[in-house]
């Protein structure tokens, strides 16, 4: 397992970022605890967050992922061996939202309490705001590197003209760049990425940090029928991946999986790790035994396993 750059930054991580997304809606605190522990025990150093995990949770306010690591941070004193990405702009609440200057320099300041540091490593723009101005936001950014509060940004749920917009105005005035792509690829959900995105993140040298790395869920092969879909708390939204392109995709993939001694989970991850323009695919668990997906890192798959699933999920 070799550490990989994330683009132009001096970041070096292993080719998995650990979802934090689940860590105060389907991990409690202690289970989150050992998630990470052994996440960490095991070499990888590379964990993702934001301000609006998880809000969606009834009860919750947002923040609950960010608070659980930093508390985990401040019992093992560990936070000069890892690397930290954390967003803003997802709609917390209806005054907790956008990319407004003062807002981000605000909500900056409760991310780095919660997550009990003095600055994120790599801090993303999580949703594009379009009453707000490109140089505002990175404006807002560049005060943040200055102060130390941040190292580097990067953008996720963007379109590629307003990408490449922040880009060019970035380099006429002199303000930060994006160095981080954070976009939706899978097997199933593989067109926008390889069309609009990846050609982008080429050009640029970009890093690309893959989120729905497994589809919600339905790339684990636990899913075959609509009575298979109350097996998890996710399973309402897979519905639009029971067709027959997704079925094909799953069958493929336990006939790889069962080929390389694996699960379809670690062949769809490694998948993604195989993708010259990807540097780590973002990927949670909920229980100990879910991180046996850790071993895609190693698992090498041949031209042949690659060309069935990219026929299977075209």
């Amino acid at each position: 397992m070799e550490k990989r750059k994330l683009g132009p930054t001096d970041l070096e991580v292993y080719p998995f970022a650990f979802g934090g997304n689940v860590f105060g809606w389907t991990a409690d605190e202690n289970t989150s605890f050992e998630l990470l522990d052994q996440y960490t025990e095991l070499g990888f150093n590379f964990i993702d967050t934001a301000d609006v995990y998880s809000a969606w949770v009834p009860g919750n306010k947002g923040g609950e992922s960010e608070t659980i690591i930093g508390k985990w941070i401040n019992r093992r004193g560990n936070r000069d061996k890892l690397v930290i990405t954390s967003k803003v702009g997802g709609e917390i609440d209806s005054t907790h939202k956008g990319l407004k200057k003062s807002y981000i320099l605000s909500e900056i300041e409760e991310s780095l309490k919660r997550l009990q540091t003095d600055y994120i490593d790599l801090y993303f723009t999580h949703f594009d705001d379009p009453d707000t101005s490109i140089e505002e936001v990175l404006e807002a950014y560049q005060q943040l590197i200055k102060e130390g509060k941040i190292r580097y940004i990067g953008v996720s749920n963007m379109t590629t003209k307003r990408i490449l917009q922040s880009l060019e105005i970035s380099k006429t005035n002199n303000l930060p760049s994006y160095s981080v792509l954070q976009p939706e690829y899978n097997l199933y959900d593989r067109e926008k990425y390889e069309k609009e995105y990846e050609p982008l993140a080429e050009k640029y040298k970009l890093g690309v940090m893959t989120y729905y790395s497994l589809a919600s869920g339905f790339l684990t092969g636990k899913y075959h029928s609509e009575e298979d879909l109350n097996k998890s708390k996710r399973g309402e939204g897979l519905k639009k991946y029971l067709n027959e392109r997704g079925l094909r995709i799953i069958k493929t993939l336990e006939d790889v999986a069962a080929r390389n001694s694996a699960t379809p989970a670690q062949v769809s991850i490694a998948w993604i790790i195989q993708r010259p323009s990807v540097t780590a695919p973002i990927a949670s668990a909920s229980k100990l035994g879910q991180l046996d997906i850790l071993k895609a890192v190693d698992l090498q798959l041949s031209k042949e396993d690659i060309t069935a699933l990219n026929d299977a999920s075209k």
